[in-house]
C-alpha cells in the first residue's frame, strides 16, 4: 500500500462511528446542522463540532413532521435524530438559512429529546454593520448555551486560538483542492469527496495532519495528464457514491467545486487577532460569495463558478441540484444564462439521498461528457 493509499484509507470516517470514538474518549460532540455554523465556538469549548448532512437512505420517522417535497438532507438528518442514532451528541446547532432549515429546528425541538437544539437566527443582511452586529449577538448567545453543556467558560484567546487552526485547515484545503486538479488520475472524484466529507467528521487538529500529509504526497509528484473531461461541479452536496462512480466511469474529472459541503466551507478566512473574535466569526458569514443560502443580490454564484472554470481550464460544469432545495432551484436559470453567455456547456443533475436509481443521471452525465 503506498503511502498516499494509507491516508485517504484514514480519511474512510462513519460520522456514528466518530461520535462513539470521540465520546468514548471522554469528549462532548456537538451537532451541525448544514450550512454554516460557527465550530471555532464549539472547538474553542473543548468539544467535538461535527457536521451532519444528512445520510444516504430511505427517510422514515421524518415523514411525520416534513411533507415528501422537502430536501432529503433535511429529512435524513431529523430521521438520524428521531432513530436515536445521535444521542451521544450534547447539542445540534441548527442554523436558519432557509425556510426547509427554520422548520428542520422547530421539528428537532420538538421530536428530538436526547439532543438539545442550539437555533442561530441568521440576519440574512448579513454585510452591513447591523447585520454583522445582530449574527454577532447570535454568536454570544449560542457561546453561552455551549459554556452550559461544556460547564466552562470560553475565553476570547480560546477562540483566537481556534479560528488560527481553522484558518490553518482551511489553507491546506484550499491546497488540496489545487492538487488535486493537477493529478486527476490520482485524484479521483471519490478520493476528492472523502478528504471533502471527511473534514466535517474530525477533530481539525486530526485531519488538518492528514491532509497536509496528502498535500506533500502530490506535491512531489510530476503533474498528471488526463485523458478525460475536466468539470467544475456547484450544489449544496456533491457526495453520492453513485454519481461519483458515474463521473469516473466517464472520466469526468472534478478540477474544483462551488459545492456549499466542500469548497463553501473552506474558500473564506476568518480574520484574526481583531480583538472581538465572535465577531471575526460573524464578519466571516458576511465575507462569503457565492453560496446559494446566503443574500446575494448581485447573483454573484454563477460568475464565481465562471471564473473557476477559467482558472481551471474546465470542459464544462455540472450542476448538482439536491431535490426540493428551493434555494438551489431558484439560482439555476439565472446561472444557466451566465454559462450560456460565457460559453461554457452545463448539465443539471438532480441528486437525492433516498436515490436508489441511478440510470437517468448516468444517460445524461454520458451524453454530457461526450458532448464537451
Amino acid at each position: 500500500m503506498s503511502n498516499l493509499e494509507e491516508l485517504f484509507g484514514k480519511l474512510a470516517v462513519c460520522p456514528l462511528e466518530q461520535i462513539d470514538k470521540y465520546v468514548a474518549d471522554g469528549k462532548k460532540v456537538i451537532g451541525c446542522a448544514p450550512v454554516y455554523a460557527p465550530e471555532e465556538l464549539v472547538y474553542a469549548s473543548g468539544m467535538i463540532p461535527m457536521a451532519i448532512w444528512g445520510a444516504e437512505g430511505e427517510v422514515t420517522l421524518a415523514k411525520e413532521y416534513f411533507p415528501a417535497f422537502y430536501v432529503s438532507i433535511i429529512l435524513r438528518l431529523l430521521d438520524l435524530g428521531l432513530e436515536g442514532k445521535l444521542d451521544k451528541m450534547s447539542g445540534m446547532i441548527l442554523p436558519g438559512l432557509s425556510d426547509g432549515l427554520k422548520g428542520l429546528s422547530q421539528n428537532w425541538k420538538r421530536a428530538v429529546k436526547n439532543v438539545p437544539a442550539l437555533y442561530i437566527g441568521y440576519g440574512q443582511n448579513r454585510k452591513i454593520e447591523a447585520g454583522i452586529v445582530y449574527n454577532a449577538r447570535q454568536y454570544e448567545k449560542l457561546k453561552v448555551q455551549l459554556e452550559e453543556i461544556a460547564g466552562k467558560k470560553i475565553e476570547d484567546a480560546q477562540i483566537e486560538e481556534a479560528i488560527v487552526l481553522y484558518n490553518k485547515h482551511r489553507k491546506a484545503m484550499q491546497a488540496f483542492s489545487d492538487l488535486a486538479a493537477k493529478h486527476l488520475n490520482t485524484v479521483t472524484p471519490s478520493l476528492r469527496a472523502k478528504v471533502m466529507s471527511s473534514a466535517c467528521l474530525m477533530d481539525k487538529a486530526e485531519h488538518l495532519k492528514i491532509v497536509e500529509a496528502i498535500n506533500a504526497e502530490l506535491s512531489a509528484m510530476p503533474e498528471e495528464k488526463f485523458d478525460g473531461k475536466k468539470i467544475v461541479t456547484t450544489g449544496l452536496l456533491a457526495n453520492s457514491p453513485e454519481i461519483l462512480k458515474i463521473f469516473e466511469e466517464f472520466k469526468l474529472g472534478i478540477v474544483a467545486d462551488n459545492i456549499n459541503h466542500e469548497s463553501g466551507q473552506f474558500d473564506y478566512l476568518v480574520d484574526e487577532a481583531t480583538g472581538n473574535p465572535i465577531k471575526a466569526l460573524s464578519k466571516w458569514i458576511s465575507d462569503i460569495e457565492g453560496s446559494t443560502l446566503l443574500y446575494d443580490p448581485e447573483k454573484l454564484r454563477g460568475q464565481i463558478i465562471i471564473d473557476k472554470a477559467k482558472k481551471y481550464d474546465a470542459d464544462g460544469v455540472v450542476y448538482l441540484l439536491s431535490k426540493f432545495s428551493d434555494s438551489d432551484e431558484f439560482d439555476y436559470p439565472i446561472i444557466r444564462k451566465q454559462l450560456e453567455e460565457a460559453g461554457y456547456m452545463h448539465i443539471l443533475v438532480e441528486v437525492d439521498q433516498q436515490m436508489t436509481n441511478f440510470e437517468q443521471a448516468k444517460t445524461a452525465l454520458q451524453t454530457f461528457a461526450d458532448m464537451i
